[in-house]
């Protein structure tokens, strides 16, 4: 009896003392994460400049009404353009990045080497990508140099709405590849060897292989892989600023360029907070949607393990 009141006392205090060491981090969770949420959504009631000076109005839904109702226009096109950068650049990132996984799979120095030259882009910060690339494709970029010098006309990368729009996803989907790559990668680490083997001896081709072992097995990865592509796509600002800085007109303005660079710019924090949280609700339905179609395949691949 002694021997089990101890033990549960120990256990008592082993349980309390690991709740203990989870209150630092909750109280930075909280503080950083949930108090700046809250206030988020209490000024997005509000009419407020951002001076500390004046107390914020309530207005109810009147942010969210002008939102919908968008009166100079501006917004929904910010909303047409980050669908557009969503829906193109995550197709484009994941299908690159699983035909670059499926060639550098195996393990040998100059696959190393692509992978580590693919990875780096990610490194460096999205602005500086963003300023790197108006450098080499802006109207008195490398490019067009070299183009006007050997007597050819200057492309309008940067100039032109749709060229431009273009050439920002193209930026985004090559600063963003190396993360997705790794992912399928590491994906398809975890594809059974032995079934694709048992496939190929059964005289089934490449293709057959990799559509009816290889894809379903690598469902859980394709699931992330989307889900994290689509989410940096939805709130993309600093390659904007830095590449477009949302020209030529708003061609390139996204909804969270919106947000940052015009509504925040403008001291209209109120209206700013309800679009962020706007955003917030659009990126987790588009999170659990895509999480609820990919949950067949998941459980295909389950299957197959």
């Amino acid at each position: 009896m002694a021997r089990a009141r101890t033990a549960r006392v120990l256990g008592r205090r082993g349980a309390l003392g690991r709740g203990l060491m989870t209150v630092p981090a909750a109280l930075i969770y909280i503080g950083l994460m949930v108090v700046p949420v809250g206030y988020a959504v209490y000024y997005s009631f509000t009419e407020y400049n951002g001076i500390p000076s004046q107390t914020p109005e309530w207005v109810g839904l009147k942010n969210y009404t002008r939102i919908f109702t968008d009166p100079t226009g501006d917004m929904h096109s910010s909303l047409w353009v980050t669908g557009i950068i969503a829906v193109v650049g995550a197709f484009a990132v994941n299908a690159i990045a699983l035909g670059l996984a499926l060639l550098l799979r195996r393990t040998t120095p100059f696959t190393a080497f692509a992978r580590a030259v693919m990875f780096y882009p990610h490194v460096l910060s999205a602005l500086i990508v963003g300023f790197l690339w108006q450098a080499i494709l802006g109207p008195q970029g490398a490019v067009n140099n070299l183009l006007t010098g050997s007597g050819r006309s200057a492309l309008p990368f940067l100039s032109d709405p749709g060229w431009a729009l273009a050439t920002m996803i193209a930026v985004i989907v090559w600063a963003q590849l190396g993360v997705q790559l790794v992912l399928y990668l590491a994906g398809l680490q975890a594809v059974p060897a032995d079934l694709q083997e048992a496939a190929t001896l059964d005289g089934a081709g490449r293709v057959q292989v990799f559509q009816h072992v290889t894809w379903p097995a690598l469902a859980p990865t394709v699931t992330v892989t989307i889900v994290t592509s689509v989410l940096s796509l939805l709130k993309v600002y600093e390659v904007v600023l830095g590449l477009t800085n949302g020209g030529p007109g708003d061609a390139t303005q996204t909804w969270a360029y919106e947000i940052l660079a015009v509504s925040f710019a403008n001291n209209k924090v109120g209206l700013a907070c309800a679009q962020a949280m706007l955003l917030i609700v659009v990126a987790g339905i588009l999170s659990f949607t895509i999480i609820a179609l990919r949950r067949r395949a998941e459980e295909g691949a389950e299957a197959l393990s």
